[in-house]
Formats: C-alpha cells, sequence, structure tokens
C-alpha cells in the first residue's frame, strides 16, 4: 500500500510557500507594469485632472493641469513641484488615434503581393 504524504509535511509547506510567494511576486509586477504604462485608470476625477504630461528625464516631467476652468502647466523633478506659469488660454488636446481595428489590418495584410489568398 502507498502511504499518502501528511499536508503538513516539509515538501507541502515548501510548494506552498513558494506559491504564495509566486503569486505575491505576480501581483507587484503587475501593479508596477501597470504604473509605469500609466494603465492604472483615470488620473483626475473633479475639479482637478492632469490633462497631458511630458517625460524631460528619469524623474523630470511637466504636467498640464486642469483646475476648475483654467489650466497650469507645472513642472515634477526630484527637487519638488514648481508652477511654471497659468496659461491665458487652454489648450485643447486631440485623442491620439488608436491602432486600427483588426479588420483593417487583416484586409491591408492580404492585400500584400504574395499573400497566401
Amino acid at each position: 500500500m502507498a502511504q499518502s504524504a501528511s499536508p503538513l509535511s516539509a515538501g507541502s509547506l515548501t510548494q506552498l510557500t513558494l506559491s504564495l510567494l509566486a503569486i505575491v511576486a505576480l501581483i507587484v509586477a503587475v501593479s508596477w507594469a501597470l504604473k509605469r504604462l500609466k494603465l492604472a485608470g483615470p488620473r483626475g476625477r473633479g475639479e482637478i485632472a492632469v490633462i497631458d504630461e511630458l517625460a524631460l528625464g528619469p524623474r523630470e516631467r511637466v504636467l498640464l493641469l486642469k483646475v476648475g476652468e483654467s489650466q497650469v502647466l507645472i513642472g515634477v523633478g526630484a527637487g519638488g513641484v514648481v508652477a511654471l506659469t497659468p496659461l491665458a488660454t487652454p489648450i485643447v488636446i486631440k485623442p491620439a488615434a488608436g491602432p486600427p481595428p483588426f479588420a483593417d489590418r487583416l484586409r491591408e495584410f492580404m492585400k500584400r503581393p504574395g499573400s497566401p489568398v
């Protein structure tokens, strides 16, 4: 008869610990990636919102903020936040064109010379 392993054996506890560490590492990696790629969600909900930003270096950025009905340009860096200037005329940001839909890309691929069809 084969004897079943106890759920509290050293091998089981080691496997459980490694599995939990892998899950925690995955959560940390996904949250870091979302923060790094700025996919974490909306940047502003009320009267203050980030309209656009420009990275000047690894830690320096210029942000365009909407505060009520006006816009303010600020600099953010290792030394802190510096108000650069309030803008007299608001800047209108045009939404960036997203990638073409899959069907359009497929049609484009199929029209190329040497395509399988």
